[in-house]
């Protein structure tokens, strides 16, 4: 897709991999507008089911290229070159899983804890480093540990810009998984498949469900809950499964 990114698909999957190993796949505008492009043509593409993220090299990402030039206003560059990738993550209608292996850190860590599902390789951190340079957690970093952790746990391990070790990331819940490093992509192309095999509607109901649950209330979640159930029920593929249930078999969904 271009020098700095890739993209591969692999059946129903899409892998696609941050290539500037030499400098920790660092964010610079360059590759946040090619990540954000690489998202939307997974997004676009219906033979796509799933999406792995990853970094080429020893890490994930280390974050913001403190070498890249800064030609305007940080506030301009978070709003409109570092969410734009981040909404394009949450509005995928497809599950998006960060395989990470070495480190995520800084806005590494954003774009990794974005992601619906997470896999590190076991000897692999995260890390949010803002502290130690005098910065605020950014790219939407507050509103993820604080929402996934409790505001003391997310705090502490901002402040004190703690290394959080894989092991301890599933204990936390900010990571599902833990591979060995050198099965880490094989095991989230393993976990790819299994989700390529559920169904595409379905998996994209739930994301939106779930996600617009974080953020409101029970009365209008269980409204939005109703809506979708209403559209899907009756669909191909809900039929399809109900069929195979009945019939003892592995339903193939087709996303209709």
């Amino acid at each position: 897709m271009s020098e700095i990114i890739s993209f591969d698909q692999q059946g129903a999957t899409a892998i696609i991999t941050l290539r500037r190993p030499d400098s920790m796949n660092a964010f610079t505008a360059e590759l946040r507008a090619a990540l954000q492009k690489a998202l939307q043509r997974a997004h676009n593409d219906n033979a796509v089911r799933v999406v792995i993220l990853t970094g080429e090299g020893r890490c994930f990402s280390a974050g913001a290229d403190l070498n890249d030039r800064i030609d305007r206003p940080v506030t301009d560059i978070l709003l409109h070159e570092y969410r734009p990738v981040q909404e394009a993550i949450a509005t995928m209608p497809k599950p998006v899983i960060a395989a990470v292996g070495g480190s995520a850190a800084g806005i590494g860590l954003s774009v990794a804890l974005q992601c619906d599902l997470l896999i590190m390789a076991e000897n692999a951190f995260l890390l949010s480093p803002f502290t130690t340079i005098s910065l605020v957690p950014d790219g939407g970093l507050n509103w993820l540990l604080v929402r996934q952790l409790g505001y003391r746990r997310a705090f502490q391990l901002s402040v004190e810009s703690e290394r959080i070790s894989a092991e301890r990331c599933v204990a936390l819940g900010l990571a599902n998984r833990v591979a060995p490093a050198e099965q880490l992509l094989s095991a989230a192309l393993e976990w790819a498949r299994l989700l390529e095999k559920r169904a595409p509607l379905s998996l994209a109901a739930t994301k939106k469900a779930m996600r617009f649950a974080a953020d409101n209330n029970w009365a209008v979640s269980y409204e939005l809950e109703a809506e979708l159930q209403g559209k899907l029920l009756g669909s191909d593929d809900n039929r399809e499964g109900i069929a195979a249930f009945f019939g003892k078999r592995v339903p193939e969904f087709k996303g209709r």
